[in-house]
């Protein structure tokens, strides 16, 4: 409950300024969240020199979304930041790929005011958000709209080499006008929107890899310290598509996971086959109306956005 002599909540757009105090917002809310469930949503989350060096690898991720935001919308009491939306639009579809309020702060409104902010149903042809399990969130996001579509689960390995027989030709991604378009023919395919401004950081960030066929585009993919999105034509590429990006992390030294659609099964099938750990920490998929190829598709990870 909210003390009633406290200073009233305040809201004001978000800016680029604002990314390390909405981290903050997001990982105590998360590490709330992990604590009521009895799940670790983020191992040493309590330790200030882990998330320090969390921060930084997360730094580029959160200042992209300020940067290209549809909607970024803070809620403050008394100068200090303890909720925020953010939707993201991608060619007719509105992503929210936040929603965190502090506890202690979720009984007073502010979850409403920034929902109705930064996720109204009005001019977009698709709504979607990968959220937790959370139950006051989902009911929000139910009123809003939006249902349930499948979990989505993290599965990590030790990195190997690994090879798997494929007629795929499979070279890096340079961010030329180019191999935009590919890209964006591959996302219509599968996604039914393009989303040129992710696949650029996205390039900047991580290795991309495109997949070929007899001279067509087959899918792509990426890694890097975190891996996704995948997107393939034929799920059967799956395997090798896999096997090639455990490989590339083996080489370079880093650890290797990808989010996984539940619906996914050829994935699924080749992950526990090579005896991947799936993560205790359910997320699910939700959207307005069903779109999507998701069957053909990994998450980005982490998966803020599609």
């Amino acid at each position: 409950m909210t003390d009633n002599t406290s200073p009233p909540i305040t809201y004001r757009p978000g800016a680029p300024a604002d990314s390390r105090a909405v981290f903050d917002v997001c990982v105590e809310s998360i590490l709330e969240f992990g604590a009521r469930t009895g799940v670790m949503p983020i191992t040493g989350g309590d330790d200030p020199a882990v998330m320090a060096t969390r921060w930084e690898r997360r730094r580029s991720l959160f200042e992209h979304l300020a940067h290209n935001a549809e909607s970024f919308w803070l809620a403050a009491r008394d100068g200090q930041v303890v909720g925020y939306a953010r939707a993201i639009w991608r060619d007719g579809l509105r992503e929210l790929t936040e929603f965190f309020v502090l506890p202690g702060q979720q009984s007073a409104g502010v979850g409403r005011e920034l929902l109705a902010r930064v996720f109204p149903a009005d001019g977009a042809v698709h709504r979607s958000i990968v959220s937790t399990l959370d139950v006051k969130a989902l009911t929000r996001y139910l009123k809003a709209g939006v249902y349930a579509r499948f979990p989505v689960q993290y599965f990590s390995h030790t990195p190997e080499v690994v090879q798997v027989a494929t007629d795929l030709q499979i070279e890096p991604i340079s961010p030329t006008p180019g191999t935009l378009e590919t890209l964006a023919a591959l996302d219509l395919a599968l996604l039914g929107h393009r989303r040129d401004a992710d696949h650029l950081w996205l390039l900047r960030e991580r290795q991309g890899y495109l997949y070929s066929r007899e001279g067509g585009p087959a899918g792509y993919g990426y890694v890097g310290q975190s891996s996704g999105p995948f997107a393939l034509l034929d799920e059967r590429d799956f395997p090798a598509v896999l096997a090639h990006a455990e490989t590339q992390a083996a080489a370079r030294g880093e650890s290797f996971g990808v989010e996984v659609p539940l619906i996914n099964r050829a994935a699924l099938r080749y992950l526990l086959a090579r005896g991947y750990r799936m993560d205790s920490f359910v997320a699910l998929f939700m959207s307005d109306l069903p779109f999507g190829q998701f069957e053909r598709y990994l998450f980005t990870s982490p998966p803020f956005f599609l």
